[in-house]
């Protein structure tokens, strides 16, 4: 059982997407999250499901809406095409998919875990004077630290395996936009291409594994460190 250069190429590639997909999400994840556990605001119900939509969609509808949106026909397509940022049928477009999809699990393990700390702690600090900004790094943040951990690798996961939006919104170009899923599936439309199907499935399974081993440790010790302090 052999892997090719288009096995190692899609699995680069899968790890490029998601690692961007993930660390530009955090931010907005987090502060989704915070404002779903935290406020209460006119449109909340809607935002929420909003946020969880991709979720019940099926992922090539999901897909075919960001080529309807983002597609080179597409009005905002055409504006971000001018000035030279291209989305649909480029690698770029694979990491906002995985966003989108990925979106959901990350603000559901972040919002659980900032509802799990008492509120009543972040009010004393504000009535020390703490400004609220301070407040949420200094108290709030180191507490919701293994949920951050939690949906951080949730969404890594989600795009290290995600395929249909993926597959319909970039499509499957070799060395350019086909990842790991996509080249999985290019493989078993092959007679004779189980093997190298099962070798990529085999990469993916160690590289899953390994994330979920890795938040393990760091939310262990970020349990120590907070049950120490």
């Amino acid at each position: 059982m052999t892997v090719d250069a288009a096995a190692w190429d899609a699995l680069r590639l899968s790890l490029w997407v998601a690692c961007w997909a993930t660390l530009l999400a955090i931010p907005l994840a987090l502060w989704v999250a915070w404002l779903l556990a935290r406020r209460e605001f006119w449109g909340k119900a809607l935002l929420n499901a909003a946020v969880h939509l991709p979720l019940v969609l099926p992922p090539v509808v999901t897909g075919y809406l960001l080529l309807m949106a983002f597609g080179r026909n597409a009005p905002l397509g055409r504006a971000l095409d001018a000035i030279g940022l291209q989305l649909a049928f480029h690698w770029s477009g694979a990491v906002l998919a995985a966003i989108i999809m990925g979106f959901p699990l990350m603000v559901r393990a972040m919002r659980l875990a900032i509802e799990a700390v008492d509120p009543r702690l972040e009010d004393a600090a504000a009535t020390l004077g703490a400004p609220r900004a301070a407040v949420f790094v200094r108290v709030t943040l180191p507490l919701i630290l293994p949920g951050v951990l939690a949906g951080t690798v949730m969404g890594f996961a989600k795009a290290m395996g995600e395929f249909g939006a993926t597959i319909t919104f970039v499509a499957n170009i070799p060395g350019q936009t086909q990842t790991l899923p996509s080249a999985i599936w290019a493989a078993l439309q092959i007679p004779g291409g189980e093997g190298q199907a099962v070798a990529m499935v085999l990469m993916s399974s160690v590289i899953a594994v390994s994330a979920v081993l890795l938040s393990e440790v760091l939310a262990r010790r970020v349990a120590k460190r907070i049950a120490g302090a």
